[in-house]
């Protein structure tokens, strides 16, 4: 097990994850407070997927899967320099492409409209709104690469907090334009859209603004080198495999779309709340542990490589598997007491909530599938998933078309549960036969540990919130009791069940859980 994987700084990159996700919560939470699932509701989420997928394929996904290994080998032969000179053949690239996609997007999609006059009303609607959104993608695809370098020096909570600087100046666009200047949902609107850009701006300026101050010169260099190369030849197959997932992604709101009004609006609302405890700790978990199992794999040490892996996946059990069961059990008292206000109504909330225990239901596999597809591109294997994804493609779009036929939105969310399941196994059988250290097998005791305490912790949950339902004669006091009460009961059942059982890290988990407590000013007592 290795000792490089950081409890603390995991705890830096959840802490400032956390604040990221429950200001993402504020947002969701206003939007839906003001259009509830009505068509401008999904055709914002619908616009908005476009420049983030897009995103996705330029940036974060493959930017981080061959930049990071990359700049870790740069690091070690030449040092920091090196790592900025890189950082700048980068930068001028990504700025290039994504300018001009951005332009491309913008004359492409208002020229579909022109040629499909026959469009319905909220497919016009979507692509105005993303013509004004797709600038976003410049700014995100430049911090992308700014966040790789910062962590790489060591600094995680600056790149985790990129997403806090959109959801405040979204929160402050939405809630004071729109809530006190416009009379109108297209008004309101524009004041959201307004907020989305100024939020991408600000992604972009503070990381900026942090690596100048480590000593970063950014300069224009459109010049090819070796490495640029060796970046490209990683990204090519990973690019492919972006591709497949995000057009897989497309096809699925695309589905939602043209189900009804309300189904891109319901789908993206609870995969929110799912994501909530997967950025916390699962994307935390991953980002620190990435560059650790490059930097291995980069100098050959498989076996301390295999030991961050599983400490890795450890912790990310350790979290999703409670956490899918407590969404699952509390699913429609959390939508209820988050969403439900203003045009968001109760029949938003009977739709939202089942769909929201479905996704739940796949946390962890969400969660596998991240930490494995690391793995990969840590030994520079970007081609496997690309193989695995598009089987995961072909999954999802077959169960799509037969379960949204018999359970509409709820089945295009079983379908992402089946293609997600599909993408796990076959990972994790790739990552086995090219380290035999990273054999499933390695985990299994681990997992009936985290199975007995999650089910001590499900039948708290039971019998509290029987009790709860029992006495609150107000619906909202109940979900307040719920959500408030019932979940740090939850934890604590779950967090004595786990040191019973003496899982490992626990005295790591421990000595985290007292150094937050402490940070809030809560006496933990002696360790």
């Amino acid at each position: 097990m290795s000792k490089d994987v950081s409890l603390q700084r995991i705890g830096v990159v959840a802490g400032s994850t956390l604040l990221s996700r429950v200001l993402g919560l504020v947002r969701d939470s206003l939007t839906a407070a003001f259009f509830g699932t009505t068509v401008w509701n999904s055709a914002f989420q619908f616009a908005f997927m476009l420049p983030n997928l897009f995103r996705r394929l330029l940036a974060e996904g493959q930017l981080m899967a061959a930049f990071v290994p990359t700049l870790a080998e740069e690091n070690q032969q030449s040092g920091r320099p090196g790592v900025y000179a890189l950082l700048n053949k980068v930068a001028t690239w990504l700025l290039l492409v994504s300018g001009a996609v951005t332009v491309l997007a913008i004359v492409g999609l208002g020229l579909a409209v022109v040629w499909m006059p026959d469009l319905a009303e909220r497919y016009v609607l979507g692509v105005k709104l993303a013509q004004w959104l797709f600038p976003y993608l410049v700014f995100v695809c430049l911090a992308a690469a700014l966040s790789a370098v910062l962590q790489l020096l060591g600094h995680f909570s600056i790149p985790a907090l990129t997403a806090v600087w959109l959801n405040l100046t979204v929160i402050a666009a939405l809630g004071g334009g729109g809530g006190f200047l416009a009379q109108t949902s297209a008004g309101r609107m524009a004041w959201l859209c307004g907020g989305v850009m100024l939020g991408g701006l600000l992604q972009l300026l503070i990381p900026w603004w942090v690596l100048r101050r480590e000593g970063w010169q950014p300069r224009w260099d459109a010049r090819p080198s070796p490495r640029l190369w060796e970046m490209l030849r990683l990204m090519a197959p990973g690019v492919v495999g972006t591709a497949i997932y995000q057009i897989n992604f497309l096809v699925s709101r695309w589905l939602a779309f043209d189900l009804n009004e309300s189904a891109v609006s319901v789908l993206t609302l609870a995969n929110r709340l799912m994501e909530v405890p997967q950025g916390i700790f699962t994307v935390s978990v991953a980002t620190v542990v990435f560059p650790l199992i490059a930097t291995y794999a980069a100098r050959g040490e498989m076996a301390n490589l295999a030991g961050a892996y599983w400490k890795g996946m450890r912790l990310i059990c350790i979290i999703t598997f409670p956490a899918a069961v407590g969404l699952v059990l509390l699913s429609e008292p959390i939508v209820r007491l988050i969403f439900q206000h203003g045009a968001f109504r109760a029949e938003d909330t009977a739709q939202t909530a089942p769909v929201l225990a479905i996704f739940a239901l796949g946390l962890p596999l969400y969660s596998w599938v991240t930490q494995s597809i690391r793995g990969c591109y840590a030994l520079k294997d970007t081609v496997t998933p690309v193989r695995i994804a598009a089987v995961s493609f072909v999954v999802n779009f077959v169960a799509s078309l037969l379960l949204m036929r018999w359970l509409a939105t709820e089945g295009l969310a079983w379908a992402g549960n089946a293609a997600i399941l599909v993408q796990a196994l076959l990972l994790q059988r790739a990552l086995t036969r090219k380290v035999p250290n990273l054999h499933a097998r390695a985990l299994w005791p681990s997992i009936g540990k985290i199975v007995l305490a999650t089910a001590a912790m499900a039948l708290a949950i039971a019998l509290t919130q029987w009790a709860v339902c029992g006495w609150a004669p107000v619906e909202r006091v109940a979900d307040l009791a719920s959500v408030a009460g019932i979940i740090p009961l939850a934890i604590a059942v779950y967090g004595v069940a786990l040191w019973a059982l003496r899982i490992e890290e626990r005295d790591e988990l421990l000595g985290l859980a007292q150094k937050m407590l402490g940070r809030l000013g809560i006496p933990a007592g002696p360790r």
